[in-house]
Formats: structure tokens, C-alpha cells, sequence
């Protein structure tokens, strides 16, 4: 049996439980008075606490879907910082 978050096309994470923590940490962050540094935050937190595949998965679920499930900051720093997320 294979894991939830497992895609079973090329070992690609399904997005919904990256879509769930990644608004979690938004949540988070959106509380700071300081949205640029919110924003610099959120994408520090995926690229120190997300392995690579994870980070890669949900930059592909906002490149293909818009990131439609993500809440607006977390979409912001994704489109804001993609290339230090990676």
C-alpha cells in the first residue's frame, strides 16, 4: 500500500497534504505585522524544513493549478521567492 501523498506517476507527491502544511505556515506568518518579511519567511521555513521533492511538488501544483487551495500569502512567497525556495 502506498502512502496518501504519494502520486504513483514518477514518485510525485500529490499536492494536498503539501497544500495543508504550506497554508499552515501561512497562517503562521500572516500574524507578523511585516508582510515582505512574512513573505521572505514562509519561503525560509519551506526551504530549510521541506525536503527538495516536497518543495519541487508544490511548485509544480501552483505552476499547474494556480495555486488555487493556497492561501494568498503563501502563494505570494512562493511566486515572490521561488528561486531561494528551491
Amino acid at each position: 500500500m502506498s502512502h496518501p501523498t504519494h502520486d504513483m506517476k514518477g514518485g510525485a507527491l500529490a499536492p494536498d497534504h503539501l497544500i495543508k502544511m504550506a497554508n499552515q505556515i501561512g497562517s503562521f506568518f500572516e500574524t507578523m505585522p511585516d508582510r515582505a518579511q512574512a513573505l521572505v519567511d514562509i519561503g525560509s521555513h519551506i526551504k530549510r524544513y521541506w525536503e527538495p521533492r516536497m518543495r519541487r511538488s508544490l511548485l509544480q501544483y501552483v505552476d499547474q493549478q494556480d495555486g488555487v487551495e493556497l492561501k494568498d500569502i503563501v502563494l505570494e512567497a512562493l511566486r515572490v521567492h521561488r528561486e531561494a525556495v528551491l
